[in-house]
């Protein structure tokens, strides 16, 4: 059962989010979609994969970036966007949890790549839909511990040759599931998103 939380970001912004207790130990931090497109934690997506994470025994956190929804201040282009994260991944271990795990979705995983290339104390990484056609990943030097990508086959957001270009360019060694006739939103190819997430989780 989620619980509604509150977190402080930088500039003593407040951000709102759901919490899913399973015991101490693994949690993750899910970021969701570009929220001036309408992208916020409710995203299907994201709701999908909290109930994957859930299911493998990883308490969640999912929350709206900063001018999202009722948290507060403005959106920022991805950079305060990119302290949210860190005070999200804070707050889980101000709680408990150690092993933590992160995230994200369309812009929420550009974000996340960015926290992860500047440093952070993490398990795993994990990129659903890496928006590669829409926002630059120039300045994402190095992602250590991403053990996931996902994408869909017609994803004109994320394209596979871009991703596998960034996985080239960046020298790792993730999961690279593709799903095909899969577009950016999963529409109709939800199930096969949470099996390969599940199925991943598992092992």
């Amino acid at each position: 059962m989620e619980e509604f939380i509150s977190i402080t970001s930088t500039d003593n912004i407040r951000l709102e989010g759901y919490l899913n207790r399973q015991g101490k130990g693994k949690a993750v931090v899910l970021t969701h979609p570009y929220p001036l497109y309408g992208g916020n934690m409710d995203s299907s997506v994201i709701c999908r994969m909290a109930d994957c994470f859930q299911s493998a025994g990883i308490a969640t956190l999912r929350f709206n970036l900063r001018g999202t929804g009722g948290s507060t201040g403005d959106h920022d282009n991805g950079q305060g966007e990119q302290d949210d994260v860190r005070a999200a991944l804070d707050f889980l271990s101000d709680h408990g949890y150690d092993q933590l795990f992160l995230a994200g979705y369309s812009f929420g995983s550009w974000v996340n790549a960015h926290v992860v290339s500047a440093g952070v104390r993490i398990r795993d990484h994990i990129m659903v839909s890496p928006p590669a056609a829409f926002f630059s990943f120039d300045q994402v030097t190095r992602l250590p511990g991403t053990g996931l990508i996902i994408m869909g086959e017609n994803d004109d957001f994320a394209p596979v040759s871009m991703i596998d270009l960034l996985i080239s360019r960046l020298n790792i060694t993730p999961r690279f599931e593709v799903i095909a006739d899969a577009d950016h939103f999963y529409a109709g190819a939800m199930s096969e998103l949470e099996n390969v997430l599940s199925d991943y989780l598992k092992s």
